[in-house]
């Protein structure tokens, strides 16, 4: 949901629902990257309440389409740490066979 000004599109408050420290803080952290921010943070407005506010202020660009960017440099930023973990994991296991692995098919049936 985005609570913005109808007179300034730079300036906006969007609320998640059902997120919390894990995605805002990432989300803030990919936007305070960006030129276009001037500020951003976010805050929770009670522990019980499943929300997250982000505060976006620009340099003049939509609040909206700053937001939209930071999701997606955000989105890439996983995709990579995922496929260089996922490269860690499998050049390990190559380089480091287990056991289970080292056996033959007949070793395992007796």
């Amino acid at each position: 949901m985005e609570h913005g000004s109808l007179n300034d599109p730079s300036k906006a408050t969007f609320s998640f629902v059902d997120e919390d420290h894990t995605l805002a803080n990432s989300v803030r952290f990919c936007l305070n990257q960006d030129p276009r921010v001037s500020v951003c943070g976010y805050s929770i407005p009670h522990p019980s309440d499943a929300r997250v506010n982000i505060r976006i202020q620009t340099t003049g660009e939509p609040a909206r389409e700053v937001l939209k960017d930071g999701c997606q440099n955000l989105m890439l930023m996983c995709q990579h740490v995922r496929g260089t973990l996922d490269k860690a994991v499998a050049d390990f296991r190559m380089n480091n066979p287990t056991k289970m692995e080292t056996k033959s098919d007949s070793e395992m049936e007796t």
